[in-house]
């Protein structure tokens, strides 16, 4: 009789923890996690939200990696991260864009929806060394592999739609002998797959991407140089975004303030980077309209004017000198092959940009945000420009080739 008694009483106990696993029912974890460098990692960006408050935002449905409400530990050494976690240590836990992103998803989504954010990569490195093969590449496989475990022994749904791209300054600043573009969509190709595989997921994730601008960071930079180097990075997300259905947009880091002046993003630009990315992210979840950001598409030339038509996401085009500082030509330039700078004037009419040029602008290079102050960043003395449209959308800084058709 005891032992009837005490095989139900485990049987029960059995059942107990069973339900308590599965308390809330079926859900669906969407995993948005950020991967890149210093700035991915909000290096020096002083947090300003509060982990208790995101913990209990939405009903507790932003979660981490461990699908729990530990914010803010992070190393590239996962002993190391466990460790942090152990001793409560939070002396460089910064402001992540995803925190930001993730309360705006979770306004826009329902209860059974978790969203599940980490941070990923390494500061100072370049792309080449965060690929496939890196310790920062298989520990944010291994973050995520973590995450689909943990939903899998709820019996939850998990699913990676997009993974938010913070990453290229070490590219733009250190002049690495490598491809970026190359390196960038190989990395795509390696994440989907690992991924996928790991996830059972049908649909590809997409990357959504910010835009390094850096520049003035690189000690050879030279806003007239032509050819010019350090622009090849930045260049390459302006034309991924427009012809690549794999790339979404958040936007350039130019119209923030940076810490000290110097490379990283402070809290408020990291939140509203945020808001950017989930703007994409709900469009990638729900079907929608890729979302490629305020970007140039074509040029053309009209006697001694340069044409740039833009993709204008909300109409009117708009130069606004009090978010960033006046450029001059508002940040648009076109320099000649001998490196002068030849723009007079600019006007804005629909989605066309008309730059008034001393001679035909012809064979040269037309430029937006490629200036600034040596060694600053940020949005009062770094490359910047001053477009941006209705539901501020800043342009993408950019350095395209013009000719006659």
């Amino acid at each position: 009789m005891k032992m009837k008694t005490l095989f139900c009483y485990i049987v029960g106990l059995l059942l107990v923890c069973s339900c308590t696993q599965r308390e809330g029912g079926h859900k669906v974890v969407l995993c948005i996690p950020v991967y890149g460098q210093s700035l991915a990692l909000g290096e020096e960006a002083e947090r300003m939200t509060n982990l208790d408050s995101l913990a209990s935002y939405a009903g507790g449905r932003i979660v981490t990696e461990r699908l729990d409400h530990d914010f803010g530990y992070f190393d590239t050494d996962a002993l190391k991260q466990r460790a942090k976690r152990l001793l409560h240590y939070q002396k460089r836990s910064y402001e992540l864009s995803v925190y930001t992103m993730a309360q705006r998803l979770a306004d826009q989504t329902g209860d059974d929806t978790l969203i599940c954010i980490f941070p990923g990569g390494q500061g100072a490195t370049t792309l080449a060394y965060l690929n496939k093969g890196t310790t920062a590449y298989e520990k944010f496989m291994d973050d995520i592999k973590t995450a689909c475990d943990q939903a899998k022994e709820h019996g939850w749904d998990f699913v990676v739609p997009a993974v938010c791209w913070m990453q290229g300054e070490s590219d733009i600043a250190n002049y690495p002998d490598t491809d970026y573009r190359e390196l960038l969509t190989g990395i795509w190709t390696d994440m989907n797959d690992d991924i996928r595989q790991l996830t059972g997921q049908q649909d590809t994730i997409r990357f959504v991407c910010y835009q390094p601008n850096a520049l003035t960071r690189a000690e050879s930079f030279q806003a007239n140089g032509n050819p010019c180097r350090e622009t090849t990075v930045p260049q390459t997300f302006v034309d991924l975004l427009r012809d690549d259905g794999r790339f979404w947009a958040s936007g350039p880091t130019y119209p923030y303030d940076c810490v000290g002046e110097r490379i990283h993003i402070d809290a408020a630009g990291q939140q509203h980077i945020g808001m950017l990315a989930a703007r994409s992210v709900l469009n990638i979840i729900r079907k929608g309209q890729r979302l490629r950001g305020l970007i140039p598409l074509e040029t053309s030339i009209e006697g001694r004017d340069a044409i740039v038509r833009c993709h204008v996401p909300t109409p009117p085009l708009t130069l606004d000198t009090t978010q960033v500082a006046k450029a001059d030509n508002y940040g648009f330039s076109v320099v000649t092959q001998a490196g002068r700078n030849i723009a007079q004037n600019v006007t804005l009419r629909g989605d066309t940009i008309r730059i008034a040029c001393a001679e035909s602008p012809e064979d040269c290079q037309v430029r937006y945000a490629v200036n600034g102050t040596p060694q600053k960043s940020g949005r009062k003395s770094g490359p910047r420009g001053n477009l941006r449209d209705a539901a501020d959308n800043w342009c993408y800084q950019f350095d395209i080739h013009i000719r006659k058709e």
